[in-house]
This record gives structure tokens, C-alpha cells and sequence, in this order.
């Protein structure tokens, strides 16, 4: 499964740069470096890197737990080319993330960020779209909540956290990337929506 390929790598890489700070360096995103230098794969390398055990086990446990979905629906769509697919998903929306973001702080020189996060939503929203009535947890609230409503909520709560918080989370890079979720999915799989509002009425 790429799913499992996915975790395989960023968790060896997020481990390994926990104790190398010359690594986090090289891999991490600063868009005002990127700006200077040119580069670029650091739009795909900081997805490989995580600030903590938490943060790592966090991302890969939802990215395990909704990619699984995404990925089997887009192998059954599509035989040959549905782990290709997926995998487009997922590395498309490491860059398109964190887009706005580079933008904003690109002349700021002590900025930088790290973590799967935005390609984690996109592939939470693909899911969400897949499967609109599966109950999703968010701790600590005890009971499930349906999926539907789960991500108008999510988005909502990314916009108000991105536009007061200051806890050094990227909320942007998450909405963006679960707006990227909606849009790709919406792509790969025409009639999605009808799908979405038909199991939800």
C-alpha cells in the first residue's frame, strides 16, 4: 500500500531528524530561504519532518486511518493507476498547502515550518467526500461525529485558529490542504458530490 510506504518514509526521516538538526535544516520549510536560494523541494521535504514524537504519531495515525479509504477507492476506480493516483494526492498537496503561506512569509527570514499536516487534510477531506456519513473522533468529545459535518466544522475552525491563534500551527496550510483534497477528489472521481449529498439525504 502507498499509504504505508508514506508513513514508512516520513517516520524513519521525522525519527532520524529528531536528534539531527543539520538534517531538519536541509529539509525544513522557510520560505524566505527558498526565496533566496531556489530551493524548491523544500516544498515537498518539510512533510518528512515532524517536531516531535506526538506530532509524528498524531499525523501518521490519521493520514493510516482515512488513506486507507482514499486509497482503495482510487485502486478500485482505477486498477492500473490508482496507487498512482493517490500518490498524487498526497505529494501535490505538500506543496499547494503551504503556497499561501510562502507567500506571506517569504521575507521573513525566521520563519519556518515542518509536518504532514496539509497533506494529511487533503486526504481527510478526499475521505470525507468518499465516505460523508462515517463517524470521525475528536478528542474529547466521547461520541463519533459524522464525517459531513466534521468538515465544514474543521474548516471554519482552521480560518477563525489562522486568524487569532498564535500557537505556531499552521492552520492555513491545513485548510488549503483540505481545500486541495476537495478539489482533486472532485476531479478523479466525476459524480463525487452527487455521491456526497445522496449518502448524506
Amino acid at each position: 500500500m502507498i499509504t504505508l510506504l508514506i508513513i514508512a518514509i516520513t517516520a524513519i526521516t521525522s525519527i532520524r531528524a529528531f536528534n539531527d538538526r543539520h538534517l531538519v535544516g536541509q529539509l525544513i520549510f522557510a520560505p524566505n530561504y527558498i526565496q533566496r536560494t531556489g530551493q524548491w523541494y523544500r516544498f515537498l521535504s518539510y512533510g518528512l519532518l515532524h517536531a516531535d514524537w506526538i506530532h509524528l504519531i498524531f499525523n501518521m495515525l490519521a493520514f493510516y486511518s482515512f488513506g486507507r479509504i482514499v486509497e482503495s477507492t482510487f485502486v478500485t476506480l482505477y486498477p492500473t493507476a490508482g496507487k498512482t493516483v493517490f500518490a498524487a494526492l498526497y505529494v501535490l498537496a505538500l506543496p499547494l498547502s503551504t503556497l499561501v503561506d510562502f507567500f506571506k512569509y517569504r521575507n521573513n527570514p525566521s520563519y519556518t515550518a515542518l509536518g504532514a499536516s496539509g497533506a494529511v487534510s487533503a486526504v481527510i477531506f478526499a475521505s470525507i467526500l468518499i465516505a460523508p456519513t462515517a463517524g470521525i473522533y475528536i478528542l474529547p468529545i466521547p461520541i463519533e461525529i459524522p464525517a459531513y459535518i466534521f468538515g465544514p466544522l474543521y474548516l471554519v475552525f482552521c480560518i477563525y485558529m489562522a486568524k487569532n491563534a498564535n500557537d505556531n500551527i499552521g492552520h492555513l496550510a491545513h485548510f488549503f490542504g483540505a481545500i486541495f483534497g476537495l478539489i482533486f477528489t472532485s476531479v478523479a472521481i466525476p459524480g463525487i458530490w452527487e455521491h456526497f449529498f445522496r449518502q448524506i439525504f
